[in-house]
């Protein structure tokens, strides 16, 4: 029996749904070694085991921070646990124990978003890649998403092809079928949900969408998530531009979210970048359409179950959404290879093929 912590500072994030998920099947799974969930003090109670083996500790060490490397290191080398499973890349690095580090894409390092601060974002970049190359070499183990992410972290950092290991995300109804109805001001709607930074492309999105009501002016954009800065940028941008029937709607319950999946006519995701792509097989759970960009990993993700085009170029993107909104065979045929997409990929098995890598860590 082994002592595993499982540094899950970011599990109320975006991201924060790969470690809820992993956590939650591995206290299915394994019953012989024990676990020390590491969360910040604000979420000691956004996740409460069930298996007498896992228990809860708070950290409060702010992601690529001095106290991080100092405080967190300290922390760790006290906690003196048989193996560490950082699930993102950001680590002490001077730590020595056994780990593995799950790297979600290398977003950090290959963008810009407008909304930061240049000075600020920029030291955060030089103080990521020299972590990043650090976390590489010294790791058992690298897990990353998909076979796109691993791609780029072996042209990022040479010589680390036998320990990168691909376990696939999963998406599921978090519902079981509960929804509540959202007051939309629209019949029929495109949908986009998460975050709104630069390289989500939600400006073309909405480029498009403009575009679009010259054929179709009934038809609505609705955008969930919080109105944080880059969300407001967007907002800001769609208002000086006098775009019309585009509606933010905050925050919103999960089961107002999944009613709109449920009645969305189609999904749109614009992104250029993206290490798994979450949003998009969320709404094949929910028999949405969907239409995606072409580029990074989301082919590799949502293989024929979408209907692609080139996030780069609005007319591109007007052309997939026209389609698909006019074509109903086509409509038909989409929903129906979404469902067999979305029964590809299991949180289980993701889980499982995790436990497999602690143990081939441990005993390395």
């Amino acid at each position: 029996m082994s002592h595993i912590a499982i540094d899950a500072r970011i599990i109320n994030s975006s991201t924060g749904r790969y470690v809820e998920r992993l956590i939650h099947y591995l206290e299915k799974i394994d019953h012989d070694n024990t676990y020390t969930i590491l969360v910040p003090s604000k979420d000691k109670d956004f996740y409460t085991p069930v298996n007498p083996n896992f228990s809860v500790q708070t950290v409060d060490f702010k992601n690529y921070s001095f106290a991080e490397q100092t405080g967190f290191l300290k922390f760790l080398r006290k906690l003196d646990a048989d193996l560490v499973h950082f699930c993102m890349p950001q680590q002490p690095i001077l730590y020595r124990g056994k780990k593995i580090t799950t790297f979600h894409d290398l977003t950090l390092l290959n963008t810009y978003n407008s909304d930061k601060n240049w000075l600020v974002f920029h030291a955060k970049q030089l103080v990521g890649r020299f972590v990043f190359h650090s976390a590489l070499s010294n790791n058992a183990r690298i897990l990353t998403p998909t076979w796109t992410v691993k791609r780029e972290i072996e042209a990022f950092h040479k010589g680390i092809e036998d320990k990168v290991v691909v376990t696939y995300e999963a998406a599921d109804k978090l519902q079981a079928g509960k929804v509540t109805p959202y007051a939309t001001p629209y019949k029929q709607f495109l949908l986009y949900v998460g975050q709104q930074s630069d390289y989500k492309n939600i400006k073309r999105l909405g480029d498009a969408h403009q575009k679009l009501l010259e054929k179709h002016p009934n038809l609505g954009l609705i955008l969930v998530g919080r109105i944080n800065k880059s969300a407001q940028a967007t907002k800001d941008y769609f208002e000086k531009n006098n775009y019309q029937n585009i509606h933010f709607t905050g925050f919103v319950d999960d089961d107002q979210r999944d009613w709109l999946y449920e009645n969305c006519v189609a999904y749109v995701f614009p992104s250029l970048m993206e290490g798994f792509g979450l949003p998009p097989l969320e709404a094949m759970q929910y028999d949405a359409p969907v239409i995606s960009s072409n580029t990074s990993c989301m082919p590799e993700v949502l293989g024929d179950g979408a209907k692609y085009f080139t996030p780069t170029d609005t007319g591109s993107m007007v052309q997939a959404i026209d389609e698909v909104l006019t074509d109903d065979a086509l409509r038909a045929e989409l929903i129906e290879k979404g469902r067999i997409q979305r029964n590809k990929y299991s949180w289980r098995r993701m889980a499982e093929e995790t436990l497999e890598q602690y143990q081939n860590a441990l005993n390395h």
